[in-house]
């Protein structure tokens, strides 16, 4: 061996260290790339005009993310009928006044919201390795969960309720969207056990708009999409369901997907639009609910990276079905 030469496991290491810190690199630039995706949804009755909704979700909000708020904001141009807002708006408290900027050129239009863990309480440093378990939450200390900092969750709440938005925590709630009804559902955080799915409401089928059954439209809302609630919404006769909380995995793989979904979801609903629930012998496709899972436009800024999983938000257009 020359003195110029490496020996192979030394050059083996370097090796490793090099596209170790180059992934690296391109997984904090990629959680900088917001992508606006555009999706098709074929849940309304022949004859009905199309609706487009914009779903925001997981913002994770500091004051040191405005150039997230400016892109935010330009989604305006997009000029949505509706909008929701699957929740985790904030990361610290020091998110409240971009929240505020981000979403003002939206409040005057039809809107929903549900909130989630991260509008309630801090964001803290965690092990990422905990996402490798069934359910992350097992590994948490609850005296450590009861001493994290509260949000002002209050101020989340009534920044979107006093611009219009309609409130589907827990609750029910309809939409106006020019002359036509749209009927909504929603619930709390699951991933925190919030949830209290609403008692069922009379049937009011004047100037609804139609799903492809040919009732009223419903949509549903929630922060976390745990089986349950997927399950109690397609019970509840929900068309289409929203949901942000997975990151759609944050840390993907190229031709494998998420590795996580930190919910009791499967990996392949991870982010997009997929269908619940399964299909089961004898069941009619127009008996399933639409499910659209967001991978959100931020992150924990303990873990402000991502692979093969931009941030978005998406622009649906709801369509007749056939």
């Amino acid at each position: 061996m020359t003195r110029t030469e490496m020996p192979p496991a030394r050059t083996a290491l370097l090796g490793a260290l090099t596209v170790g810190v180059g992934l690296l690199g391109y997984a904090v630039i990629e959680a900088r790339m917001p992508v606006l995706r555009r999706i098709d949804v074929p849940v309304l009755a022949s004859g009905e005009r199309p609706l487009t909704i914009l779903h925001l979700a997981d913002l994770h909000l500091t004051d040191r993310t405005e150039a997230r708020v400016e892109w935010v904001r330009r989604l305006a141009d997009t000029h949505p009928d509706v909008v929701v807002n699957t929740g985790d708006n904030l990361s610290f408290a020091s998110g409240l006044e971009p929240l505020a900027r981000a979403l003002e050129p939206f409040l005057h239009l039809p809107g929903a919201f549900v909130m989630g863990d991260h509008d309630y309480r801090s964001t803290v440093f965690k092990l990422p390795t905990r996402y490798l378990r069934r359910d992350p939450r097992s590994g948490d200390d609850p005296e450590q969960e009861a001493a994290v900092e509260e949000l002002p969750w209050r101020e989340v709440r009534d920044l979107q309720a006093g611009g219009g938005w309609t409130d589907l925590t827990n609750r029910r709630g309809t939409l106006t969207v020019g002359d036509r009804r749209i009927d909504m559902v929603g619930v709390d955080d699951p991933h925190v056990d919030r949830d209290v799915f609403p008692a069922p409401a009379p049937a009011v089928d004047d100037d609804a708009v139609r799903d492809r059954a040919g009732r009223a439209l419903r949509l549903g809302l929630m922060h976390a999409p745990y089986r349950r609630v997927l399950d109690a919404m397609a019970g509840d006769g929900v068309g289409l369901a929203f949901a942000g909380h997975t990151h759609g995995g944050q840390l993907c793989l190229p031709g494998y997907g998420a590795l996580v979904t930190n919910c009791d979801l499967n990996r392949g609903r991870a982010s997009g639009l997929s269908r619940w629930p399964d299909t089961r012998p004898g069941e009619r496709d127009a008996d399933r609910m639409f499910l659209h899972v967001s991978a959100g436009l931020g992150t924990s800024p303990y873990t402000p990276v991502r692979v093969a999983c931009r941030p978005e938000a998406t622009l649906l257009t709801l369509r007749p079905a056939d």
